[in-house]
């Protein structure tokens, strides 16, 4: 909803303002300007990223109204954890075989369909449990490939955000080529010695410079920065997984292994520990 709020101010404010300073709302209608500006920074993103970043971007960009990185979900990564570790501490690590060779099959991830629809987490967590199945790998070991595999998915959950700051900075610069075409065209037909025509050249020029300043400080510099801080939180979960798996191969009872895992997640939704006891023994 805060973003939402906040794209409607932006277009309230400087469309309000100018409306109010008596300026006329058609003549910011140039979509000539558009097709200059539009055009170049597509061909820009295209030649600077992956052919599989478009969609992947635009995907990323329709879900920055709502974030999933909720108090619910923490609770439900931190339960799951909390249930499989207590099952295999219970059990044996052979009793989780099942769950973690299948997860799609398995009654314990059926129970958190959150994690369970989020394919590259729920793989990243059967992975490590497979490992440490293993019995061969000390806690500080498997703690140096977590942080191995983390590094390389930072580098990839960034991109988005990279790839959007890319069209952000790109913008301006853009807004200025279309200005200097429209500068171009009045300057051809200065010889006609029509002012309202070689006026109207010069506002369309004019228009795509706000155009390309509008669009990358209010609305895709913002989007990159949104997109870094889904890319930091969703960072956040996984870092709290690896804290409560290290500490489970550590030797510490399920209880207080998802616990290590609840002091990494960022406070705003981080549930208490109150919270997670009742929902892990309520589960």
């Amino acid at each position: 909803m805060a973003k939402i709020i906040g794209i409607i101010v932006v277009f309230a404010s400087v469309l309000g303002g100018y409306v109010l300073s008596h300026g006329q709302i058609a003549a910011l209608i140039q979509p000539f300007e558009v097709m200059i500006i539009g055009g170049a920074v597509l061909g820009a993103f295209l030649q600077a990223n992956p052919g599989s970043m478009t969609m992947h971007v635009l995907k990323k960009s329709l879900k920055m109204f709502k974030s999933r990185f909720t108090h619910a979900f923490y609770l439900e990564v931190l339960g799951l954890v909390y249930e499989i570790l207590n099952k295999s501490r219970r059990e044996g690590m052979m009793a989780i075989e099942s769950d973690i060779e299948d997860a799609a099959a398995s009654p314990i991830f059926a129970k958190y369909p959150a994690v369970l629809n989020d394919t590259r987490m729920t793989a990243f967590i059967c992975d490590y449990l497979r490992i440490m199945s293993s019995g061969n790998m000390a806690p500080h070991e498997l703690e140096g490939l977590f942080d191995m595999e983390l590094l390389s998915m930072k580098e990839e959950l960034e991109h988005p955000s990279h790839a959007v700051q890319g069209i952000a900075d790109g913008l301006p610069g853009f807004g200025i080529v279309a200005a200097v075409l429209g500068i171009v065209v009045t300057m051809a037909s200065l010889g006609d010695g029509d002012k309202a025509a070689i006026g109207g050249h010069v506002g369309a020029a004019l228009v795509g410079t706000f155009f390309g300043i509008l669009a990358a400080y209010g609305f895709f510099g913002p989007l990159s920065a949104t997109l870094a801080h889904d890319a930091k939180e969703e960072m956040n979960v996984f870092e709290a997984i690896k804290a409560s798996l290290v500490a489970s191969a550590s030797g510490m009872p399920p209880t207080l292994a998802v616990e290590f895992g609840r002091k990494v997640l960022y406070p705003a939704h981080r549930p208490s520990f109150s919270e997670l006891e009742q929902a892990v023994r309520g589960r």
